[in-house]
């Protein structure tokens, strides 16, 4: 057994010894997915309490600790902490009630243990993920993108780097990957509804999606800008009034280099 899935096999004897909890959930590779775990993936886990207990089990480590030590932890959300156990095993969890978890969007949940009397369907998809909005289309994610890469780069040129490269590197190609979700659906990959970016080198070849090109870096915000635009032009039709003006900022930023 990998010893993260044995982690919370023993976090699971220890919490069921507690009168106040309900039900511990492994989340990600330690979920349903479990064949995803390897030696990088961290711990996340929901832990199910009774009313009223939640603040105790997310200001308290001592029932964390009870199957290893906690070097380090911190509380980064309001039901919820990171922490690395003495082994070096990373986790992040958070705590919530029966009442509090149906309520919330996650998929692929395992039940690691519950009480005998838990409500059945814990481990169930909870409320789902916010529909699409009338404006996931290609059209928008195309028209997001290019505007991404004219902001990014009017910003380049006033020296403002590092949030060009946002712009250009990460939120023009969050829109590229959407438009792969939608034009190119049956990409053989488990899509993770929350983080777009997860598993993407597995399910598109660099010739489909050069993310070297597109985020190279710091130092490169012309030359993703030119890539993604490239991309882009190669597959969609481009409104010139918007290209255009891209394709001079580049010509501009590339005389000021």
């Amino acid at each position: 057994m990998h010893p993260m899935l044995r982690r919370l096999d023993d976090l699971a004897a220890h919490l069921a010894t507690r009168p106040d909890t309900v039900a511990l959930l492994g989340l990600g590779s330690a979920g349903a997915d479990r064949d995803r775990l390897d030696d990088h993936s961290d711990l996340d886990f929901f832990l199910v309490v009774a009313d009223g207990a939640v603040s105790r089990y997310v200001d308290s480590t001592d029932w964390l600790a009870a199957p290893c030590p906690v070097a380090y932890s911190f509380a980064n959300e309001r039901n919820g902490r990171k922490a690395r156990y003495a082994d070096g095993i990373f986790v992040e969890y958070a705590v919530f009630t029966v009442a509090e978890l149906a309520r919330l969007p996650f998929t692929g949940a395992r039940v690691v243990w519950q009480r005998p009397d838990a409500p059945a369907g814990l481990a169930d998809s909870g409320a789902a993920p916010r529909p699409a909005t009338p404006y996931d289309t290609v059209e928008f994610h195309l028209n997001e993108a290019l505007t991404n890469l004219y902001v990014g780069l009017h910003r380049e040129l006033r020296g403002e780097r590092l949030t060009a490269a946002r712009f250009i590197q990460s939120y023009a190609v969050d829109r590229v990957l959407a438009l792969l979700r939608l034009t190119e659906p049956s990409a053989a990959h488990r899509r993770d509804p929350f983080d777009p970016s997860r598993r993407v080198e597995q399910a598109y070849p660099p010739e489909v999606l050069p993310l070297a090109a597109m985020v190279p870096g710091y130092r490169h915000n012309a030359a993703a800008a030119r890539a993604t635009l490239d991309w882009l032009a190669a597959r969609f039709p481009v409104d010139p009034a918007v290209g255009e003006p891209v394709r001079a900022l580049l010509a501009e930023a590339g005389r000021v280099s």
